[in-house]
């Protein structure tokens, strides 16, 4: 299966998120984040369910004949990154097989690349109500040798993932809760996405572990979402891991605006307000008027409300910005802005 996930390091820019398809067949891979200049991280990452037809469990009858040769040609394609010609041919084969679980599964993987994510719902939504039906038709026939969807997990992670993409935060919650539950080990993926739907929901402290679980099995290599992992612990008052993270990821990603605002802000809270004066004003008036606009750091970007109220005081010494706590929404975010 392949691995969709949002990163501004490689985009590939579709409806204000970043899709990078990347080949692996067990492990789903996650390069998601906050950051958005590699764009804002928000958007969590979307993965494939294993799609071989001999390995399939749909409600009725596997694939067959001319449907599953247009399922594999679509398959091909799909690998290819020809999305909109893999579009097409998963359509058919949710036409002319409409229980065959994978079918709308890749249908929807497919609509998230080209932006449509209200129909991708959709399609994922069907995927898992037929996956959960196969599961409960087959329950106790494991022994005869009956197919299983053993992919409702990831199902749920896609769909969780896409609802945090499309501001829907209290259902995408719930989606992610239900796929690390039935996740049969630790996994970065699931944990990474399930810290960031914590994170907006304002749940920080748990947010915290499952960033600190992700990063321990990412630990070789800085990720973008170290960053929303640091932003937690400074919500949380722990300045010293959050600038200890925070030191990683502003050396992997020097140039990036959003870390290097965000660096300032704990070198001021660590003490060195000089210092901290020195990094912001090394930004152009251009890229610092974002962060002085509630706004932005509210709902594009969704910055925890210590950080926006602690940059604010920041910003007051330089652009006269007025010193407020801004509310926690979710991040709807653009290409340009953030670390992904």
């Amino acid at each position: 299966r392949f691995t969709y996930s949002i990163n501004a390091l490689s985009q590939q820019q579709q409806n204000g998120s970043n899709l990078k398809i990347e080949s692996s067949r067990r492990q789903c891979l996650i390069q998601g984040s906050a950051l958005m200049g590699l764009t804002s991280l928000a958007f969590p990452s979307f993965c494939l369910a294993e799609e071989a037809a001999v390995e399939m469990a749909p409600a009725e009858a596997a694939l067959t004949g001319e449907a599953k040769q247009i399922f594999s040609q679509g398959r091909a394609l799909e690998s290819q990154g020809n999305m909109a010609a893999a579009q097409r041919l998963y359509g058919k084969v949710t036409a002319m097989s409409p229980r065959f679980i994978y079918g709308w599964s890749n249908l929807g993987n497919t609509q998230v690349a080209l932006g449509g994510l209200d129909p991708a719902e959709k399609s994922y939504t069907t995927a898992i109500d037929l996956c959960q039906e196969s599961l409960s038709q087959n329950e106790g026939n494991k022994q005869l040798g009956v197919k299983r969807c053993d992919d409702l997990y990831i199902l749920l992670l896609n769909r969780g993932s896409l609802r945090l993409n499309n501001n829907r935060i209290k259902d995408a919650l719930q989606d992610l809760s239900k796929a690390s539950a039935l996740r049969d080990r630790p996994d970065a993926v699931v944990s990474q996405n399930l810290a960031r739907a914590k994170e907006l929901n304002g749940f920080y402290a748990a947010a915290d572990k499952d960033y600190n679980l992700a990063i321990s099995m990412t630990s070789g290599e800085v990720n973008p979402f170290w960053l929303r992992s640091a932003l937690v612990k400074y919500q949380l008052g722990d300045i010293k891991g959050g600038f200890d993270l925070m030191k990683r990821v502003e050396n992997r990603f020097p140039e990036i605006t959003e870390v290097r605002i965000a660096y300032s802000v704990f070198m001021a809270k660590n003490g060195d307000e000089k210092g901290a004066l020195s990094k912001y004003l090394e930004l152009p008036d251009i890229q610092r008027l974002k962060y002085i606009d509630d706004e932005y750091l509210a709902n594009k970007i969704a910055w925890p409300p210590a950080v926006i109220n602690d940059l604010g005081k920041l910003t007051s010494i330089v652009d006269k910005k007025p010193v407020v706590v801004a509310p926690v929404v979710v991040a709807e975010t653009k290409p340009d802005e953030v670390l992904e």
